[in-house]
């Protein structure tokens, strides 16, 4: 059993999704978003928020993973230093609290839970309603955390089992 908290940064809002994963099955803890709107247009006080938040839902969760998504650098390079920073913030949350953080890029995310990197919002929504058998579809940006909570997962597993085939493959030749 893994409970995962997964982060979709937002310098305005950063998405969270809590899910725990026992053997195949996901259960869905919780989502929402952090908001930093009352902030106005002081960043590093948005920043100091995401922290805070991160640290809170640490606190209330108590996640064994934290996994979340890299920054994609569009066309405008200040959004994306403020994303990064949004990141950050983030990152220091759970490094703070003995988590390992484990990063995504948005391609592998939606790889992961739509099986096409290249989906659209609408999509990921649709699957991880499905995926967390939840009665409505989640808010983008929760969801989109909750997406990379189950990217994790997935990627976690499959690494596990590599390095279970792995182990075999050395024993067989050493025997």
């Amino acid at each position: 059993m893994s409970i995962i908290l997964g982060i979709d940064p937002g310098s305005r809002l950063t998405g969270y999704g809590v899910i725990e994963k026992q053997g195949r099955n996901f259960t869905y803890l919780g989502s929402g978003c952090i908001k930093t709107l009352s902030a106005g247009d002081n960043h590093p006080q948005r920043l100091q928020i995401i922290f805070a938040g991160v640290t809170e839902l640490i606190l209330q969760f108590k996640p064994d993973m934290f996994a979340i998504e890299q920054v994609f650098m569009g066309v405008n390079p200040g959004g994306a230093l403020k994303l990064g920073q949004a990141r950050g913030a983030a990152i220091v949350g759970a490094t703070n609290n003995g988590i390992e953080v484990a990063e995504y890029s948005a391609r592998q995310i939606k790889q992961a839970v739509v099986g096409n990197g290249a989906a659209d919002k609408s999509q990921v929504q649709h699957m991880v309603k499905n995926i967390l058998k939840l009665a409505a579809i989640p808010q983008a940006d929760a969801a989109d955390a909750l997406a990379v909570a189950i990217c994790h997962a997935h990627s976690y597993d499959s690494l596990i089992k590599m390095a279970g085939q792995a182990k075999k493959t050395v024993r067989g030749r050493l025997r």
